[in-house]
């Protein structure tokens, strides 16, 4: 395995519906699991769901998206450089 550096994005500069849907349902279940919840909330909001789409609009995620290649080169990009192009609805 190589690791590629930051110049050269592997895939698009921005975060996949693929990546996006992945991190929500990873959240979700480490917040249903016990594990602190990073953003503030509404009173209303009690869905794991809910909270993992809060907290990657509020950008407070410590995660980093690994995207692979087929040759099996890979490249680790932070999450909140992938953030950086616009606001997760």
């Amino acid at each position: 395995m190589i690791n590629l550096s930051n110049d050269n994005l592997i895939g698009p500069p921005k975060l996949t519906r693929f990546e996006r849907a992945r991190i929500v349902g990873a959240r979700a279940l480490q917040v249903s699991l016990g594990a602190p919840i990073l953003a503030p909330l509404p009173d209303a909001v009690s869905d794991p769901i809910d909270i993992a789409v809060i907290e990657l609009r509020e950008k407070v995620l410590p995660m980093t998206i690994r995207r692979t290649l087929p040759e099996g080169s890979y490249q680790d990009i932070p999450l909140v450089d992938l953030l950086q192009t616009r606001i997760l609805q």
